[in-house]
């Protein structure tokens, strides 16, 4: 069942890896089993029997003679039709455009969508409810394909570069996770559809200088934290006619922001989500489709900022109705922890569910019909996450499922029936194991291959990573880990490398798989002699509660900097092994910010550091993220000048390396210059390596990644030499 195991893998492994684009994993809509690809095809296993049936051959997915490359597939509601993802490009950060395909079961016949339009061209497709038409996006404007007559209509026709329908902007795809932009209502017979207005926001122009003799350019439609965004609209076009009407969506729609939007489960009614501006403040509106009238139902505010992305790992824009539409399930944070509520359909009552001081990390199944809500949370431990259930009513206690002694990071997929489930666990010990169990018990189908079974014949010893906590000067404690050199001598004095990234995205600080391994570092940091260490800081996106996370709020680039280097220095004092004068810290991104401002901000303890496509002026970054966790720089602009790493460029002392993509559309190049600017205006000595035409993980290109690793690794081992002394 080798299908089974890579689907484990993946569940754990792919939160928002390929965002939108359905999973190939499918449960069955009665959860009695599911379907994936196989070695035959696509095949559908039944459980617990693990018998599996082949639904649609290799045989039958043939282009002539070439078989197709599925990468996804939907099956219609009446499970008489397969649509299939094939020949994927990619669009910014994942490969959301290709080409479609329907197999009729009926007839075992195959034919390709979208006859006349570009390859590879077409976006989102999706099954009407009623399985007659396929709904798909292509160059920006929204088509209807009858699958019986083979009629393609084209929806919307105003659709150029930078007027955009049924699909996102730039930003609000790297952002709000917003890619999938329409959506075909209950009966069939209408498309409610996104229309962004780009034109206003200007390009930023990247320049390829290697791909022909003369130069050109590569425009990206890119806010600038303070520019304002594109203009939204909402419309609901008539599949027969193709005539749009537009929704009257109160505010200013250059000045807000509409992250999601479904149909509400009522006729001719959507539901929308507005943000402000500044994103502290969201409201919920029943938009009605027939005059396009707009009536607010739920207000939220917030002092720093409104998460969106606390929702379902695979589907961060939908709603959950329960009780016959009557009620729906809402993700908030108002009470200082991030909890699951259970709101009335006109918002005036809620009730909360997770009841507790403790952050609901993300939803897995609702189960109605047995009053039970599954939900991931670690009341005890921000490294790690376990499965927990609690009555949907909002009574009783939660109770944990995740066996006690699995201590660790686990991810569920559960069935809709929550009947099954597929379990997927790690820890930074020990590699993803899975298996099948049955709930609520949460026993093993299979004992001889669950994971406890599997776990106590391998040797999970295979990193010599500890896990501690630290508390900083300010009395911040904050999660940290240390992986010892091989045949450590506590009587020698090592060097230590920092990994960090430090801001609202991501943290390092997880007791999971890969934890504590470099992947940068060509050989065994361990073998060669080198503390290898992080550590957690305020403003992360730990599940600590609201006020740990928000504590950033306009404080990018100071408190968690600030944190890090109470951290270290903490560790310094505690661990006498540590030779502070061999310090390096690396880091990506919003990582390699941080240590650009580590190395600059604290050159009395970081001595090394190598930086990559790191934003190094706080005012150069993209509007959504920048105004959400730093607000407005017209209104606080001193919070991005005392933020960014160039700011304190001239405080270098140390050794600096730093890294960056000429053709970076997320933290452009223009951050690699400023700084080298700036630090040639201060006469300190660096090293610099642009990468030509590489995006913001520095991959494309033969020999890049290799390259990437062995600079890494000679610079750290001749600026920071390993061993002990």
């Amino acid at each position: 069942m080798k299908h089974i195991i890579r689907t484990l893998f993946l569940t754990f492994f792919s939160v928002q890896l390929f965002a939108q684009i359905p999973n190939t994993f499918q449960w069955l809509p009665d959860g009695s089993g599911y379907r994936d690809l196989g070695d035959d095809g696509i095949v559908e296993i039944s459980l617990p029997s693990m018998q599996e049936k082949v639904l649609v051959s290799n045989a039958q997915l043939k282009n002539g003679d070439t078989p197709l490359a599925v990468r996804s597939y939907t099956i219609s509601n009446e499970g008489d039709k397969v649509l299939i993802y094939t020949n994927t490009k990619r669009v910014w950060r994942y490969e959301t455009r290709g080409d479609y395909w329907v197999f009729d079961m009926a007839s075992k016949t195959l034919k390709k969508l979208g006859k006349g339009l570009p390859a590879s061209s077409l976006m989102f497709a999706k099954l009407s409810p009623d399985g007659k038409k396929v709904g798909y996006v292509s160059q920006h404007n929204v088509y209807a394909e009858d699958l019986q007559s083979g009629e393609i209509k084209q929806l919307t026709n105003d659709g150029t570069d930078r007027v955009i329908n049924g699909t996102f902007d730039w930003v609000y795809e790297e952002e709000f996770d917003c890619r999938d932009g329409f959506r075909w209502s209950d009966d069939s017979k209408s498309v409610a559809y996104w229309q962004l207005d780009a034109r206003k926001i200007r390009n930023f122009l990247m320049i390829n200088t290697t791909d022909s003799i003369y130069s050109f350019n590569v425009p990206v439609e890119y806010p600038k934290v303070g520019e304002t965004p594109s203009p939204y609209k909402i419309g609901v076009v008539d599949v027969s006619t193709a005539q749009t009407k537009w929704m009257n969506i109160p505010g200013d729609p250059q000045n807000t922001y509409l992250p999601r939007m479904e149909w509400s489960g009522m006729p001719d009614e959507l539901v929308v989500q507005q943000l402000n501006r500044k994103q502290n403040e969201s409201t919920l509106l029943y938009i009605n489709t027939k005059d396009g009238s707009a009536k607010p139902f739920y207000t939220e505010k917030d002092a720093a900022w409104i998460d969106i992305k606390s929702r379902w790992e695979d589907d961060p824009m939908g709603w959950d109705w329960i009780n016959n539409g009557k009620e729906f399930l809402w993700v908030s944070e108002k009470d200082g922890w991030r909890h699951t509520y259970r709101v009335s359909r006109d918002g005036k009552k809620e009730t909360l569910i997770t009841i507790g001081n403790f952050d609901m990390i993300n939803p897995v199944r609702i189960d109605e019909k047995n009053n039970a809500y599954y939900f991931m949370a670690s009341p005890d431990n921000a490294t790690q996450s376990y499965l927990y259930k609690v009555s949907l009513d909002g009574k009783g206690k939660a109770e944990r499922l995740t066996p006690a002694d699995q201590a660790g990071t686990h991810a569920y997929e559960i069935s809709p029936a929550a009947k099954f489930a597929q379990h997927s666990f790690s820890n930074a010990r020990t590699a993803p194991l899975g298996e099948w169990i049955a709930l609520p018990k949460h026993t093993a189908l299979d004992p001889g291959n669950s994971i406890a079974n599997s776990a106590a014949k391998i040797n999970s010893s295979r990193t010599n990573i500890e896990f501690f906590k630290m508390k900083t000067a300010e009395g911040v404690e904050v999660d940290a880990w240390m992986v010892k050199p091989t045949n450590f001598d506590p009587a020698k004095k090592y060097p230590i490398v920092f990994t960090v990234y430090g801001e609202a995205a991501n943290t390092t600080v997880k007791d999971v798989y890969g934890t504590g391994r470099n992947r940068l570092y060509a050989g065994s940091m361990a073998d060669d002699g080198y503390i290898y260490a992080s550590m957690d800081n305020r403003g992360t996106p730990s599940p600590k509660g609201s006020a740990w996370r928000k504590a950033i709020y306009k404080k990018i680039g100071t408190i968690n900097i600030k944190d890090m280097d109470g951290a270290a220095t903490a560790m310094f004092k505690q661990y006498p092994f540590i030779d502070t004068s061999r310090v390096a810290v690396h880091g990506w991104s919003g990582g390699g910010s941080s240590t650009l401002n580590l190395l600059f901000q604290y050159p009395e303890h970081f001595k090394t550091g190598i930086a990559v496509a790191a934003v190094t002026n706080l005012l150069t970054y993209d509007n959504v993220y920048q105004e959400r966790y730093m607000g407005i720089p017209q209104e606080n602009r001193e919070d991005f000048i005392k933020g960014s790493p160039i700011t304190h460029a001239k405080n270098l002392r140390g050794n600096l390396l730093y890294i960056h993509g000429t053709g970076d559309d997320n933290v452009h190049y223009q951050n690699a210059e400023m700084l080298v600017n700036e630090l040639i205006k201060n006469n300190k000595t660096f090293q610099f390596m642009p990468y030509p035409n590489r995006s913001h993980g520095i991959y494309e290109g033969e020999g890049t990644s290799l390259h990437l690793k062995t600079l890494f690794t000679d610079y750290l081992k001749k600026n920071c030499p390993p061993g002990g002394k």
